[in-house]
């Protein structure tokens, strides 16, 4: 159904673009703009943060454009998977997307640096590679690909959850079976770790666990709380190991042909909601986490630093899939920014 769904979008633009041209995005130069509907689409239910970014990006595109551009927010892989919604920003059948980095990854395999195990320590070392030369780099490579990259959502950092028994130490990863988005650089990570690995759709992992087909996955507390993975788990982890955000994305070739003071408006909505995903990622990790207190069996806070010398394999077999440029650059720019604190 998913994919029929996104069958339809294509031909929808394909139709409109045969018709009136309105995704030229042209105003009648009297500062007001044509009439025009833009889907956003992604895989989290509403509530999550990639839905307060949406609405966020909603409220003030509507504002800037007196309500001649409407924004229509489809949560929850309504318009399809997190990847075959990727590919439709890539081809114009999907007008935006707010994309997993680690979904991009199977298209731009340097957008999985950020999720290398243990590379970055907090938000603030986050949002500086992301707004540093480097992360300047990332977004062109998506421009290569048929992709403006507008900004980045944060999502939070992972934590692990499982139905067999507590993780203290490394080896208490070996054997269980756990989800992992379709992210090399996450599944060399479990596998690294000992654990089997399994992909599927966000939208399955609720079903998967509840009936043990995986025992177990990993995200941020705030996808945890409001997918309610806590209903159906006994022990969660807390170890932020590894530091989860998406991308606003648009096609390339629909943001080219925008006016620029319509640009504008969408880099700055854009920007607005990447700022609305840090204040709510900030104020909602010890909330969530108070929530599921009494959900789970077990919490534990294990020490990281075996966990960080059990995954150093991962950092060497990753040079070979993506640019190991990219990754040195990385590394030797919190290496300087740490210098600096």
């Amino acid at each position: 159904m998913k994919r029929l769904l996104v069958l339809l979008l294509t031909l929808t633009v394909f139709l409109g673009a045969c018709g009136s041209g309105s995704d030229s995005a042209s105003n009648s130069g009297d500062g007001s703009f044509e009439e025009r509907t833009w889907k956003v689409g992604f895989n989290t239910v509403e509530g999550s943060v990639r839905d307060v970014a949406a609405k966020k990006f909603k409220e003030v595109v509507e504002e800037e454009t007196d309500g001649a551009v409407t924004v229509e927010i489809y949560p929850n892989e309504e318009l399809g998977s997190a990847q075959e919604m990727i590919e439709s920003v890539q081809v114009g059948a999907l007008d935006m997307q707010i994309a997993g980095a680690n979904m991009m990854a199977n298209t731009i395999p340097e957008y999985a640096t950020l999720s290398l195990p243990f590379l970055v320590k907090n938000f603030d070392e986050a949002h500086a590679v992301l707004e540093s030369e480097t992360g300047d780099k990332l977004k062109e490579l998506g421009s290569e690909q048929g992709l403006k990259v507008l900004s980045d959502v944060e999502l939070g950092f992972a934590q692990i959850t499982n139905n067999d028994h507590p993780i203290n130490t490394p080896e208490d990863l070996e054997g269980l079976k756990m989800r992992s988005p379709n992210d090399v650089t996450l599944i060399e990570t479990f596998k690294t770790l000992g654990s089997s690995v399994s992909t599927m759709p966000f939208t399955e992992v609720y079903l998967a666990l509840s009936q043990g087909v995986v025992d177990g996955q990993f995200n941020p507390l705030d996808a945890i709380y409001e997918t309610k993975f806590h209903e159906v788990q006994d022990h969660l982890a807390i170890l932020n190991f590894t530091y989860y955000y998406s991308y606003f994305i648009m096609n390339q070739g629909t943001f080219d042909g925008l006016e620029p003071e319509l640009q504008e408006i969408v880099q700055k909505a854009s920007n607005a909601a990447r700022d609305a995903s840090y204040e709510f990622t900030a104020s909602k990790d010890k909330e969530m986490l108070d929530k599921m207190q009494d959900s789970f069996v077990e919490i534990t806070e294990p020490d990281v630093e075996p966990f960080q010398k059990a995954v150093e394999p991962v950092y060497g077999k990753m040079e070979e899939r993506m640019s190991p440029e990219i990754m040195n650059e990385v590394q030797t720019f919190l290496e300087e920014y740490r210098s600096e604190q």
